[in-house]
């Protein structure tokens, strides 16, 4: 399954077909996707083609603006919608790569991205799915860090390590084979309670089909962080994370140490939950649910804030709302240009 550590540059020169597809799912996309687009024009390694799938965008008619200098270079599909999963299969499928790119499309790729992800996808012992860290930016107070300081990957990429979140997979700056993905079913969109976590899922059956992955601490990629100041879109990740870890538990046998890092996992989105829905009800006025959600998020964190966040909770509710308030504002107000 493994492929030669021969020179890419030989390899591809004279191949009618490009080595790598890059698939970008479009959703809402035209302020963005001019940007990303030249981002992958931009690359060094040039053996490449560009699969753009509209997935039922509500903006199609400004997308199609956006990238009308680009369509003389790009593969561009129309579909009803789906969501990501099968806006990105529909790339999958239609790829003439060998090798497939998953970038989403408000992200941009460093000119080098391809180059270094293709030598590293081929390196001995040979990969078949490569990662690599992307530096964040946007309105977030993230903006600046990188994705690997805030999700780190630590030690070989296995099934258990992904279940542990020892590794955490990048989706945009993915490079993989993409017979793999086909063999393993590619993307679930049948699923949809999946998204947003459904390149977690696809990750781990990777894993538990021998894939071997790996990543890279280089740079390669640029993550737009968005604001998280409503925190609908949080919480539906995390519980949508839980509906993998479910999935793959009536999946698979699991041994009993996959078993206890699928629990731990389990146990921390669920605090991640409830401290989202608990900042939720606090925005909202509704300070006794907010107590209660903060609370059971920090029987697991165990945090000195969120002990103080619950003692303002009772005595001064009023005024953590105002503190918490004028927070999301300067957040948003620092990051606003960017």
């Amino acid at each position: 399954m493994h492929g030669s550590t021969e020179k890419i540059d030989n390899r591809y020169c004279n191949n009618d077909s490009p080595a790598v597809s890059v698939i970008i799912p479009a959703y809402n996309a035209a302020q963005y996707i001019g940007e990303t687009i030249e981002s992958v024009l931009s690359q060094t390694f040039t053996s490449y083609e560009i699969i753009l799938v509209n997935d039922g965008s509500p903006d199609t008619e400004e997308l199609e603006r956006a990238i009308e200098p680009y369509r003389d270079r790009i593969v561009y599909i129309k579909q009803k919608n789906g969501g990501p999963a099968a806006a990105r299969n529909t790339g999958i499928r239609l790829a003439r790569g060998e090798f497939v790119a998953f970038l989403d499309s408000d992200d941009l790729y460093l000119p080098n991205y391809l180059q270094q992800q293709m030598a590293f996808i081929q390196s001995p012992p040979g990969y078949d799915l490569v990662y690599a860290d992307g530096i964040l930016f946007g309105n977030s107070l993230l903006a600046g860090r990188t994705f690997m300081q805030t999700a780190p990957s630590r030690g070989d990429v296995t099934f258990e390590s992904l279940l542990a979140v020892q590794c955490t997979v990048f989706t945009s700056s993915v490079l993989a084979r993409r017979q793999p993905i086909i063999e393993v079913g590619l993307f679930d969109e049948q699923h949809t309670h999946l998204v947003p976590a459904e390149d977690f899922d696809l990750w781990l059956r990777l894993a538990r089909h021998g894939a071997r992955m790996g990543y890279q601490r280089k740079v390669l990629v640029r993550h737009r962080k968005h604001s998280d100041s409503l925190s609908a879109n949080s919480t539906r990740a995390f519980e949508s994370a839980l509906q993998v870890l479910k999935k793959a538990e009536s999946r698979w046998q699991l041994t009993p140490s996959e078993r206890k890092a699928m629990a731990a996992t389990a146990a921390r989105l669920r605090a991640a939950f409830e401290l989202e829905r608990g900042k939720d009800r606090l925005l909202r006025g509704d300070f006794q649910e907010a107590a209660v959600a903060i609370g059971k998020a920090n029987k697991v964190y165990r945090r000195w804030k969120l002990r103080v966040a619950l003692l303002l909770l009772r005595v001064a509710p009023h005024l953590l709302l105002r503190a918490y308030t004028l927070r999301e504002r300067l957040v948003l107000g620092m990051h606003a240009r960017v």
